[in-house]
């Protein structure tokens, strides 16, 4: 079993390599044919790359004390298989309380994997915190309406369940199959 890990691990290493490789192949393509774009691609990849490793530190921090401070079983309990309706809306609040990039989520999303909760309500987290921002209401509700804002919310979180429950079935089939082992 540990060998097991150890070669999945390997392979997703050496994946991530190639993907690396692949999108600075990419780039290198595409400032040489568009070499008049080559400052704004530095200037965001810099800009991106800051803001990364400012923000970064402080997530990692949060996801240790949250590996050390919060028990498993209250995870399976409140986002786990069995936790239903409770833990789908528990995920859209979770999703759309905090501020921040995207990109802040993932980590996080994965530390609830790892401690059990459900594939649906981590999609549904992801979606909310990408689609559901109390800040994003709020500019919502003040430039496009009371009307907009709430038609627009109630169907975000329908959509954003709808694509949860979905997801967590084409992995779970992916799962039986052995497509998902063979595909990543």
């Amino acid at each position: 079993m540990k060998k097991d890990l150890k070669e999945k691990q390997k392979r997703g290493m050496i994946r991530d390599w190639v993907l690396l490789g692949s999108i600075l192949i990419t780039t290198v393509v595409l400032l040489s044919i568009f070499p008049d774009k080559k400052g704004a691609v530095i200037s965001t990849s810099w800009d991106f790359f800051i803001e990364m490793a400012l923000i970064l530190p402080a997530v990692m921090v949060i996801l240790g004390l949250f590996a050390v401070w919060v028990p498993k079983d209250i995870v399976v309990k409140y986002l786990g298989n069995a936790s239903g309706i409770r833990g789908i809306f528990l995920a859209i609040i979770l999703g759309a309380l905090p501020t921040g990039p995207l990109y802040i989520a993932f980590p996080m999303a994965a530390a609830l994997l790892k401690k059990g909760a459900k594939i649906s309500n981590i999609i549904v987290f992801l979606s909310a915190w990408a689609c559901i921002k109390i800040p994003q209401e709020m500019v919502e509700l003040q430039f496009l309406g009371v009307q907009f804002m709430i038609s627009r919310l109630i169907l975000t979180i329908i959509f954003v369940v709808i694509m949860g429950l979905v997801i967590e079935r084409i992995i779970k089939w992916g799962d039986k199959e052995g497509g998902v082992e063979n595909a990543i």
